[in-house]
């Protein structure tokens, strides 16, 4: 009750407090209008920007005493002192010119950017800009896993299965979204593995608490993706080649006419081989004697190919619509799979092939109706088909041929396939997704915000080698509903922000298979239905005040809830993941405390340094199972309730740039993740209990350095090195302590050649160049040392 009485107090300073605008107009000595010049009232958040006539509105400002500084690249820096004790004060301003180009970026720290906005809102987040990274040979996976307490942990090369690691929470905790719809409804073809940075405006990065506008049951944070919207009349082209036989490319392009008509088109396209070189203890061929042969081989079973295209047409900026989109999504992609969930048995021809069709409608307007209410759909509707396919009966060993028994001849799978008995299953699925909002800005200091998220999935599946009638093919059906609502208030001239929401979760599946009965000697088909509703509430806070401009802390609370999603309880054969209809949500409690100083700025020298704890504390969490069984052959296993699990952790992030020239950024996340069950059903003290969960590396470090050169070669021109490391501290891939792995430390050196005129960018990248071993989940190895060069074609305007 103390906590609510505080959160009103602050609604009602913030209502009956006198508060006044500031207006007034910007000029230079010689009465030129200062077209852009900023407007910055110092010890608050609150600025502006000089518009084509010079003139400025702030508003909201409590009655009191202010210094306002004006920046123009134009002209020196000014400070204005007044007093603000009616409802409107008006100010004219006049700026000394300069011919000083420092001005320039004394501006640019001042302008605040989405990525600032977004991180001043309480929540812990990263926001990452993918510019630099569309010039280079860099996945969108690699960009994620530089970030800050963030570990993607992929099963492979390009292409394979991945999973994320938040700060200790992982799997499906995680959601990905793609401007805010989940990534699942477009399909396996359509994935952060496919798309490009090139393609991607930024990548928002919640850890533990999400906001209310992100209407879903991610428990353990959330990665949303911002295609590029795209400037008016822009193409931009790239295409890369390197090692492994790999090949990425990628188009975007979009065009605006005078009447508001906006077509929109983009695409892609990836292939590689993926014969890496691998070996280490699950490398290894079993020789006729029955003994284990290590080995050092390359991977002959693993090529992927993928290739999808985007367009959108519609109207954006006119008076009925800010955006009105109808899109058409295809995408497609082949997957060999060269082993199970382990490394222990290769495979050879075991693959699967997807495809997916997505019509989507984006529609957005602010002030809908009335003044202050802003309104957003974006409905999805997609047909998603797979195939996995595996007939070859033989066994094979790292080397891609057969294995041979006591007496030399090839010895047969004992179930008849390369992972179990011999499929080609089919499986077709139809999604629909829509979330919509309704954003109400009462005034600058209070706004609410409803989201709500409709998901729902249809799955039949069938086996070509499999006698069951069409009428008995096994169905699967989900049905998710989240609802969220969100109070937000800005108080203290902007110092203090606060955002309190509630969430609702409804789930209900239905799982309908065949079963047989025996009447009268007879066999007979059946259908066996299973069917679960579970729903739940939860809750949270996230709130940011400045304590000076330059120094913020933030805390973000929530009790969350994370469903079951259709893979964990149905079974995706792609994955090598088997159903489990019996699992229960997960609950977490999640808290995040952080702090951040900066941008400071001396002389040529900027820099931000930031930290935060936190603390995850979860019941029935749900995990991939895992088997202490020593050196098996483990291919499928599926999703199960490991109990109670708690994470406490930190992590800490460092920004310098020196003279706009040299980039630095570090960062590192440690944690520890453990196992909470202290007793079984007799009493008895788990053999486990608070013992580091396996298969979570829980220290990690980031490093990148940039460096920039003007005029190399040629006038106009720009050269950019690029080293970073990503440095992984040793884990258990079991509960057992010989299964505990050794620590990881590659290094990557890159360069892009940026030729005058800005539309042609050269890059090369040389990755892991100590050829470090390399590896995620259950130490299945990741690629060595590779060499690749891109090419880029931008038109900014034609």
């Amino acid at each position: 009750m103390r906590f609510i009485a505080f959160v009103f107090l602050f609604v009602h300073l913030s209502v009956w407090s006198q508060k006044g605008n500031v207006t007034g107009k910007v000029t230079f000595s010689s009465n030129e209008t200062a077209f852009g010049a900023s407007i910055l009232v110092l010890g608050t958040q609150k600025f502006a920007v000089a518009d084509n006539n010079g003139e400025f509105e702030i508003k909201g400002l409590s009655y009191g005493e202010y210094t306002l500084e004006i920046s123009s690249f134009e002209a020196k820096t000014k400070t204005v002192k007044f007093h603000l004790n009616r409802p409107s004060h008006n100010i004219n301003i006049a700026l000394e010119k300069t011919n000083d180009p420092k001005i320039l970026k004394e501006v640019l720290v001042q302008k605040t950017t989405v990525k600032k906005e977004i991180m001043e809102k309480g929540f812990s987040v990263n926001v990452i800009e993918t510019q630099e990274a569309a010039k280079r040979n860099i996945q969108t996976n690699d960009l994620l896993s530089q970030s800050a307490g963030v570990r993607v942990r992929q099963n492979g090369g390009l292409g394979s299965s991945v999973n994320y690691n938040l700060n200790g929470m992982s799997g499906n905790s995680i959601r990905i979204f793609i401007d805010g719809i989940p990534i699942s409804t477009y399909g396996s073809s359509f994935n952060l593995n496919s798309i490009p940075p090139a393609l991607i405006e930024r990548i928002e990065v919640y850890k533990g608490v999400i906001p209310a506008h992100l209407a879903d049951d991610a428990l353990g944070g959330a990665i949303n993706l911002i295609l590029k919207k795209g400037a008016k009349n822009s193409l931009s082209a790239s295409v890369s080649y390197g090692s492994f036989n790999t090949v990425q490319s990628n188009f975007n392009t979009t065009y605006r006419d005078k009447s508001g008509f906006t077509l929109k088109g983009s695409g892609f396209y990836n292939y590689s081989d993926n014969d890496y070189e691998v070996w280490g203890k699950f490398v290894y061929n079993i020789l006729p004697n029955g003994r284990y042969n290590y080995v050092r081989a390359k991977r002959f079973n693993d090529a992927y190919r993928s290739y999808g295209g985007r367009v959108e047409a519609g109207f954006t900026d006119v008076k009925w619509a800010d955006t009105f989109l109808i899109g058409f999504n295809v995408s497609d992609d082949f997957n060999e799979i060269q082993h199970g969930q382990s490394m222990t048995k290769p495979y050879k021809g075991r693959f699967s092939e997807a495809d997916a069709q997505v019509i989507s409608v984006n529609y957005a307007k602010k002030d809908f109706i009335v003044k202050g209410l802003e309104f957003t759909v974006n409905s999805v509707f997609s047909q998603r088909n797979e195939v996995v396919n595996d007939t070859v009966r033989w066994n094979y060993n790292w080397f891609g041929e057969k294995a041979l028994g006591l007496y030399g001849d090839p010895i047969l799978s004992p179930t008849g396939a390369q992972q179990g008995a011999r499929t080609i299953q089919h499986l077709d699925s139809k999604i629909f997704s829509t979330r919509g909002g309704l954003n109400y800005t009462l005034n600058d200091n209070h706004k609410i915000v409803f989201s709500s998220m409709l998901y729902t999935f249809g799955r039949n599946q069938f086996d070509e080698l499999s006698p069951l009638e069409s009428s008995f093919l096994p169905t699967r059906n989900l049905f998710k509903n989240v609802l969220s609502l969100a109070y937000e208030l800005e108080a203290f001239d902007s110092k203090l922000r606060t955002n309190i929401f509630g969430k609702r979760y409804e789930q209900q599946t239905e799982q309908r298979d065949p079963s047989i009965i025996t009447e009268n000697g007879q066999n007979k088909y059946i259908e066996v239905i299973s069917k679960n509703t579970t729903s739940f509430y939860g809750y949270g806070i996230a709130t940011s005040y400045f304590v000076v401009p330059k120094v913020m802390a933030s805390l973000s609370a929530e009790k969350a809830i994370r469903l079951p999603s259709e893979n964990e309880i149905f079974g995706n054969p792609g994955e090598n993941l088997t159903g489990n209809n019996s699992l229960k949500p997960e609950q977490s409690d999640n808290l995040n405390v952080g702090l951040r100083f900066g941008p400071y700025k001396i002389d040529n020298h900027k820099f931000t340094v930031g930290g935060s704890g936190f603390w995850r504390n979860s019941k029935d969490k749900i995990v991939r199972q895992f088997s202490n069984r020593l050196n098996e052959a483990l291919q499928t296993s599926p999703a199960v309730n490991l109990g109670n699990a708690q994470s406490i952790g930190y992590e800490a992030a460092l920004e310098y740039s020196y003279n706009s020239k040299l980039f630095v950024s570090m960062n590192m996340s440690k944690f520890n993740s453990l196992f909470k069950d202290k007793y079984d059903n007799n009493g008895n003290i788990l053999p486990y209990y608070n013992q580091q969960l396996p298969n979570e590396p829980y220290f990690t470090v980031n490093g990148n350095v940039q460096y920039n050169f003007k005029n190399i070669v040629q006038k106009n021109s720009e050269l950019n090195l690029y080293y970073n490391f990503g440095y992984v501290g040793e884990f258990y891939t079991t509960w057992l302590e010989i299964d505990k792995t050794t620590a990881q430390f590659p290094h990557d050196l890159g360069l892009s050649y940026t030729f005058p005129g800005k539309k042609f960018i050269v890059s090369f990248d040389a990755k892991n160049i100590t050829d470090e071993q390399v590896y995620d989940n259950f130490a299945v190895q990741k690629p060595g040392r590779a060499f690749y060069m891109k090419l880029n074609y931008i038109i900014n305007k034609f």
